[in-house]
């Protein structure tokens, strides 16, 4: 595999263990029938217990199951989940990252017992309900509710583009709280109003709660994708997390996501190009392979250079946030650069294939479908640009 700088020569025996584990599974258990879950827009829900089994799920907490493998052995992880295909990594990234972290971080004891070993072993499903219909970049003018209600809340509101949410045991829906008069508030969403952000643990079992698949994707077809529908569900007040209160819950958790993301475009991108270059030493024209040529080695020559930058990129946010550095705006920058790194190399590889590359055998035309979505979710490359923007110039251009 790509490695053209040697970053894995430093790989400890831990890491080394996670990354060729992954690496295995995903070559044994994946890439066979990965092409025609895309082409069925299908998820092979039969390896989630399986993942489950292996850690894949939020190796990088602390207890409750989870073994507190290093955050480069979390990031190698994601990278070679993605190498077979951006739907399993999102799977084990919305699971990790934006379930079982926010419930270690932010939730009760009680919680944290219930649901982090179901999760990590795979035994029960979660989705992250953030993203409304009509509020997208902008989720703190969201319009779902909590209402008081004796010794709950009653949610209302909807969600949508929801990985996992057709087939999750539960839902952390992120809902303004009404005060006690049913007033809302002013869409601040910073917790310091009277109506702030709360994040609500929902069964998905619940009266009242929908799970609407949604079809006809062109991209990220092998994911499970769908809505969350709320109306008048009654939770409990120990379904509330305890310990956030206010946009910080939600965004923080979408940094540990967006660190992943940065980690797994590089794995799609690495895929694309060792299927370019085996493809380009053994295709055969004009009496010899196409990797003589010149314009073809100029393509891998750039292919591996701009992966490596990402790589390189990616090495150092694992340093930074061992070491408890890392900003949101440093994720920012790893996203929006590594996201748009694979989208424009699968491309290539896709062209080094000529008219096989169009088919389900080869693995570039799924990945830059699927760069599609991954480079608009969880930040749209836009927005991590003009956060960067403000970051550099202190300056908010969207707002």
């Amino acid at each position: 595999m790509l490695d053209f700088v040697h970053l894995e020569a430093d790989l400890g025996e831990e890491e080394r263990l996670i990354r060729d584990t992954a690496r295995e599974f995903v070559a044994d258990r994946v890439k066979p029938d990965i092409g025609e879950h895309f082409e069925n827009g299908t998820f092979p829900t039969d390896l989630i217990p399986l993942m489950g089994e292996l850690g894949f799920y939020a190796p990088n907490l602390e207890g409750y199951g989870s073994p507190n493998v290093s955050e480069t052995a979390y990031g190698l992880l994601m990278q070679e989940l993605e190498a077979g295909d951006s739907g399993l990594r999102s799977m084990a990234s919305v699971q990790g990252a934006l379930v079982m972290y926010p419930i270690h971080a932010y939730g009760s004891e009680a919680q944290k017992e219930k649901w982090l070993p179901k999760l990590g072993e795979g035994k029960a499903v979660g989705c992250f309900g953030l993203t409304e219909p009509e509020h997208g970049s902008d989720p703190a003018s969201m319009e779902t509710t909590a209402a008081p209600d004796g010794d709950g809340y009653v949610l209302n509101g909807s969600k949508t583009w929801i990985t996992n949410a057709p087939i999750a045991d539960v839902a952390l829906v992120w809902a303004r709280e009404r005060s006690s008069d049913g007033t809302d508030g002013d869409g601040g969403g910073d917790g310091s109003d009277e109506n702030p952000v709360r994040g609500f643990l929902v069964d998905t079992d619940r009266d009242g709660v929908t799970t609407n698949k949604i079809d006809d994707k062109l991209s990220m077809r092998a994911s499970i994708t769908g809505e969350i529908g709320l109306n008048d569900v009654f939770v409990p007040e120990d379904a509330v997390l305890p310990d956030v209160s206010g946009m910080k819950g939600p965004l923080s958790c979408l940094t540990q996501a967006r660190y992943g993301i940065a980690w797994g475009a590089v794995g799609a991108a690495r895929d694309c190009f060792e299927t370019a270059r085996e493809y380009a030493l053994e295709r055969e024209q004009f009496g010899g392979p196409i990797a003589r040529f010149q314009l073809q080695q100029e393509k891998l020559a750039e292919m591996a250079t701009q992966i490596t930058l990402a790589q390189l990129l990616a090495y150092r946010l694992a340093d930074l946030k061992e070491r408890g550095d890392l900003r949101p705006q440093h994720v920012s920058m790893a996203k929006r650069n590594n996201v748009r790194m694979a989208r424009e190399q699968s491309k290539v590889a896709r062209e080094m294939l000529g008219g096989n590359g169009i088919t389900t055998d080869y693995s570039p035309m799924r990945h830059m479908a699927n760069m599609e979505t991954v480079y608009t979710y969880e930040g749209t490359h836009d927005i991590h640009t003009l956060v960067l923007g403000d970051d550099l110039t202190g300056i908010q251009a969207y707002k």
